[in-house]
């Protein structure tokens, strides 16, 4: 005996029930508990939707789908950071590399202006407001979706939260360390403005790949990704 899509419906909503919020992590689920259901079918085919479906359920133990959802994101992270380390190495070939060298050759000379730290934090806070504007507009249309209870993707999710979660520690660790270091940039050695330059060059490269090309990209990222991805978005 066969599931029925209406069947298949609810097991989608089950899984949600049951923590698990994401679509192709649900998919993955409901796939899995829908053959099982068949297959216990076969066994005891008196049994309801409901007994078969609970009865296929205890299979997954106490903690029910959470490790699944644990393997899934552990799977996914490993994909993520793939992907940022693919854009991240495009900026060290041609073109992009001139605008690597340009940024640090800038900051190379900024830092060896005198009160360069006041420059630095006075576009740091620029920054910081235009960021948090755009992390804002980002929170929105992701609570849009939750409300319409769109389909949303763990990679997607992942885009986001990594995207703002990266943004705030870049910007504390930047401002920490260029308020609480007393000494000057501009006295210090051409060798130690290289290395600065040099780690804030990257800094800002793994910034703007993960708080703006990625988050540019994740309709594209999640397309390549999961082979579902378009065919869910017009169900």
């Amino acid at each position: 005996m066969k599931l029925t899509n209406t069947q298949i419906d609810q097991l989608y909503k089950f899984t949600r029930k049951h923590y698990v919020y994401f679509y192709d992590v649900q998919t993955e689920l409901v796939d899995h508990l829908a053959n099982d259901i068949e297959s216990i079918w076969k066994e005891n085919p008196n049994l309801s939707f409901e007994e078969a479906r609970d009865k296929s359920f205890k299979k997954f133990g106490i903690f029910g789908f959470m490790d699944v959802i644990e393997a899934k994101q552990k799977q996914m992270n490993k994909r993520y950071r793939k992907i940022m380390w693919r854009f991240f190495k495009e900026w060290f070939t041609v073109p992009k590399i001139v605008t690597t060298i340009t940024v640090f050759l800038s900051l190379f000379f900024v830092l060896k202006i005198p009160f360069s730290e006041y420059v630095l934090l006075g576009a740091l806070f620029i920054l910081v407001v235009f960021d948090l504007i755009k992390q804002s507009i980002a929170r929105k249309k992701q609570k849009k979706k939750e409300v319409k209870k769109e389909k949303i993707f763990l990679l997607e999710s992942m885009i986001c939260e990594t995207r703002q979660g990266f943004s705030a520690i870049t910007f504390v660790n930047i401002f920490n360390f260029v308020n609480l270091t007393r000494v000057s940039f501009s006295s210090l050695e051409n060798h130690w403005l290289l290395l600065i330059s040099f780690s804030a060059t990257l800094l800002i490269i793994l910034f703007y790949v993960t708080a703006y090309l990625m988050p540019q990209k994740s309709e594209e990222l999640l397309i390549e990704t999961y082979p579902e991805y378009k065919l869910s978005q017009n169900l």
